[in-house]
């Protein structure tokens, strides 16, 4: 997402100024920017094109990065296709305009009913990940008098070299099915009357910040495809998966989508399978930030602390991965967030910058050196992608606004819940009998 500084006035998004929004939105809250994810998309469908994979390409954008219905209606418009990991996913993409038969059903625990519903919605393809499911998803085609595309999620044992909370291709993740009883397992899906044999895929991590590991991991994905070519279960597509990184901190570059993908296009050119991929991440990481308001500063012998109105249940990945995001005053120094007309300069210190909720955990950014007063506006970074998706109602929290900015106007994409709202669901229990 690109920033800009018109001094006085902070930061802006495209043509609209973060104070702004805050004033009128209030804090915290996620601000998107509708140019940076149109461009996001753009620059995956721009590399393809380059490499002569123009048509013969599809990008299914893996929904559990952000699932607002906006951001997924927008990439719907733009032509995209969606991974999804849920029934739930499934309804979301649909009511956001999506075309089912774009859509591929990834995941390790699919439920008979989210089987039904997807076969039923008539999806492109399951990337199934187990020999169980294959058994139960040929059943639940049979009672609907159906079959069902499949692809078998392979594990190729390639180390992706990311974090090993977000590693899925080594022998040792949950995920996919290890490459060296692939084969014989295609040949079990072949032969049940119900499925129907598409493709092939593999995702190996995600945050990868070197197309190394997953160029090794297409070449095993290569010689399982022509393997089984030999063997009369040709395959129609193959699906890379996703997992590109992108630019956390400013000090670690992440590549372009085209440098990426060239050494992985490489090794497809000149095939007659149709490529998939599903980028998640590099799409709507850096066209979302999340903006948030000094309430206290706590200076300490050890530590001063800047207590923030976000918190650990509003971005979850500091506390789960101890993830850097980079985060900047939407005023230039010297200049307040609020109302109050003060002026007067802040010395820079060191501060962890910290939310109310009641836990060790709850951090946004440790050691931040920032020239600070209690009201000043902040802009935590690169937070369009597993920010709002995993954000949760700890401490009986609401959940923070959505926003998306679209040249000099600001749409409300998701309201700010309200406190009752939390609780609406839940029962008292009956006074008991005497």
């Amino acid at each position: 997402m690109r920033l800009t500084t018109p001094h006085p006035d902070g930061l802006f998004i495209e043509g609209v100024a973060l104070t702004d929004i805050a004033a009128h939105f209030g804090t915290p809250c996620y601000v998107y920017s509708r140019a940076a994810l149109a461009a996001a998309y753009a620059g995956y469908r721009n590399a393809l094109d380059a490499q002569g994979f123009n048509k013969h390409a599809l990008i299914c954008y893996a929904v559990k990065a952000n699932s607002s219905l906006a951001i997924l209606n927008l990439f719907a418009s733009l032509g995209a296709g969606f991974d999804i990991v849920s029934g739930g996913e499934l309804a979301r993409v649909i009511a956001a305009g999506g075309k089912a038969e774009k859509i591929v059903f990834s995941g390790v625990g699919k439920s008979r009913e989210e089987m039904r519903a997807a076969l039923a919605a008539g999806i492109h393809c399951f990337n199934v990940e187990s020999a169980s499911e294959l058994t139960q998803l040929n059943a639940v085609a049979g009672e609907l008098n159906t079959r069902a595309p499949i692809s078998l999620r392979v594990n190729p044992n390639v180390d992706p070299k990311t974090h090993p909370y977000i590693s899925t291709g080594l022998k040792s993740a949950k995920f996919g099915i290890a490459i060296d009883v692939a084969f014989a397992l295609y040949q079990y899906a072949a032969s049940l009357p119900h499925l129907a044999v598409k493709g092939i895929d593999c995702h190996i991590g995600s945050q990868l910040l070197d197309p190394a590991p997953a160029a090794e991991a297409i070449d095993k994905v290569l010689a399982l495809v022509d393997q089984l070519a030999g063997a009369n279960i040709p395959l129609t597509h193959i699906d890379i998966g996703g997992g590109m990184g992108i630019q956390y901190h400013p000090d670690e570059p992440a590549p372009s989508v085209a440098d990426y993908l060239a050494p992985i296009l490489k090794k497809l050119s000149g095939r007659n399978e149709r490529l998939i991929l599903e980028p998640g991440r590099s799409l709507v990481g850096n066209a979302g930030l999340l903006l948030t308001q000094v309430m206290v500063l706590k200076p300490g012998e050890e530590k001063n602390f800047a207590i923030i109105d976000a918190a650990m249940n509003d971005l979850m990945r500091p506390a789960l991965y101890d993830a850097y995001h980079e985060i900047v005053k939407v005023m230039p120094n010297g200049i307040r967030s609020d109302d109050s007309g003060d002026t007067a300069q802040t010395a820079e210190q060191r501060w962890e910058i910290v939310g109310p909720v009641c836990e060790s955990g709850d951090f946004l950014g440790h050691d931040r050196a920032l020239a600070l007063a209690e009201g000043d506006l902040l802009a935590i970074l690169s937070a369009g992608a597993y920010g709002m998706a995993m954000a949760s109602n700890y401490n009986t929290r609401p959940r923070a606004a959505e926003v998306m900015v679209d040249g000099n106007k600001v749409h409300l994409i998701r309201r700010r819940e309200e406190v009752a709202e939390l609780f609406a669901l839940e029962s008292v229990l009956p006074a008991k009998s005497a």
